[in-house]
């Protein structure tokens, strides 16, 4: 059997497919399982270590669509599933060549025009996304609600200068960025929290930084009183290491915070417009601090109130949370 995923991106949003993949592999494990990425993404699914090959869409434009379907053509796969629910997800889907073209129903997607690409179409809406996507599966039979990430490690110099900069202290990482601006929790309370961090829980805080984002760490480090330093350059595999050898990520709903869940890092997060069952970390463990139930802008990329709902979020409140996940921490061991 031949089955290609396609899921593009965005980052956290590959995270929450993964343990589809390993529902595959599970149910198929002589299966041929390929998945279709953007390029910039690639760097995530090779590490997963049930696909075969990743796949990369290099450029979202005809000739990009062209080549990448040229390539996807030279297997005769039996299915491929859409696991992004999008116009140009289901096009490629389509346009692979497989016997069956798996998405979700019209009800339950999110560009309705998707819907004629599909062969078949299942009801897979509620709840978390993970089980969603779990859930798309079984249009092939796969009934599995089990949550794996198998997620290789990997050398990573940014955690190998991180190390030698903090002569192996124990350290927590705050993520300040997010790429809807109504998902970020204010630099200063961010730096507010770093200093907790260090005086009360005894951890070394590390902002992270992608890219554009360095004036932002910036901000939070002198938010901080110097209690905080900067993270080195990050790819996703130094996401990866450093999520696996943080104690705690403090993150607003966005990709490292969904690698960090997916390798076992505490977390505390901060929710505004998306909702936290659907989005959040799976694990009752983890801390949430949330402004979902009063957000006047669900799901929308912009603002449209004269403050945004995480600007009402006190430092005190996610202190709370922070002390909260670190105690169930020690707790387990």
């Amino acid at each position: 059997m031949k089955i290609l995923l396609v899921r593009l991106g965005a980052l956290g949003d590959i995270v929450h497919a993964i343990p589809a993949a390993a529902a595959l592999r599970n149910a198929f494990p002589h299966a041929r399982l390929d998945w279709l990425v953007d390029a910039k993404h690639q760097p995530i699914v090779d590490l997963v270590t049930v696909v075969d090959r990743a796949i990369p869409l290099e450029r979202s434009t005809p000739a990009g669509w062209t080549a990448v379907v040229r390539t996807l053509r030279q297997t005769s796969y039996d299915v491929a599933i859409d696991l992004q629910g999008l116009l140009k997800s289901a096009v490629l889907a389509r346009g692979s060549g497989a016997a069956r073209v798996v998405g979700f129903s019209i009800w339950h997607l999110r560009e309705k025009t998707a819907r004629p690409f599909y062969s078949d179409a299942h009801d897979a809406e509620g709840g978390h996304v993970i089980a969603k996507n779990l859930r798309l599966l079984r249009a092939v039979d796969v009934e599995d609600d089990a949550i794996r990430f198998p997620i290789a490690p990997a050398p990573s110099a940014a955690l190998d200068e991180l190390r030698g900069r903090l002569g192996g202290r124990p350290f927590a990482l705050i993520n300040p960025g997010a790429a809807w601006p109504n998902k970020r929790w204010p630099p200063d309370r961010f730096g507010e929290l770093a200093a907790f961090v260090r005086e009360t829980c005894g951890l070394e805080p590390v902002v992270l930084w992608g890219p554009g984002e360095e004036d932002l760490a910036g901000q939070v480090i002198a938010g901080s009183s110097g209690a905080a330093i900067q993270a080195p350059r990050t790819g996703i595999v130094d996401l990866v290491a450093l999520a696996r050898a943080s104690a705690l990520l403090v993150s607003g709903d966005t990709g490292p915070l969904h690698i960090a869940t997916a390798v076992g890092t505490p977390t505390v997060t901060l929710f505004g417009p998306t909702d936290p069952a659907r989005n959040g970390p799976f694990t009752p463990d983890d801390a949430v601090v949330s402004r979902y139930d009063v957000c006047a802008c669900r799901y929308d990329r912009t603002c449209h109130e004269a403050q945004w709902c995480l600007a009402d979020v006190p430092v005190a409140e996610v202190c709370a949370a922070v002390q909260r996940r670190l105690a169930v921490r020690s707790a387990r061991g």
